[in-house]
């Protein structure tokens, strides 16, 4: 049995979701004392702004469920450039260092301003690892599965 290209960039997606959303809530477990329902419904927030932290384990499985679906875009967006440029599949993982970079400004800048989540934290500490998370434990797996793995003569069907 032959795994899809695309199964192997969603897995990606998946590990970077995983670690990405680990790191929040591990972070701001120790600097502040927040649960990591807390911190579901923050990501929540982006869609039903302040009221998600009014909703208990629903929004707070919402978040979840947006905070994948947000990695899996960001996976499948990686595998889909990467089936066009060979340098995406050949330098993996520079460009999924980049591509981490790229996603956090993408987020911070654009993403979330657009949001009904408000201003995210500047706390200087939170900043400086979330940059580092994006660009190892984010870009890094995105392109490693979008990419490494699947480098190989792209099949018609994939």
């Amino acid at each position: 049995m032959t795994i899809k290209p695309w199964i192997l960039a969603m897995v990606g997606g998946l590990v970077a979701a995983t670690l990405d959303i680990v790191y929040a809530c591990v972070f701001w477990a120790i600097e502040a004392d927040v649960s990591p329902s807390r911190i579901l419904q923050s990501v929540a927030a982006g869609l039903l702004g302040e009221s998600s932290f009014r909703g208990g384990s629903g929004t707070a499985a919402l978040g979840l469920l947006l905070h994948y679906l947000i990695a899996f875009v960001m996976a499948l967006a990686y595998y889909t450039a990467a089936r066009r440029w060979t340098l995406l599949r050949t330098h993996w993982l520079r460009a999924g260092a980049v591509y981490g970079l790229l996603l956090y400004i993408v987020m911070q800048y654009a993403v979330v301003p657009l949001s009904r989540a408000g201003a995210g934290s500047q706390d200087t500490l939170w900043v400086t690892l979330s940059i580092a998370v994006h660009v190892l434990l984010v870009g890094i797996p995105i392109a490693f599965f979008g990419g490494r793995i699947v480098a190989r003569p792209w099949p018609a069907n994939a």
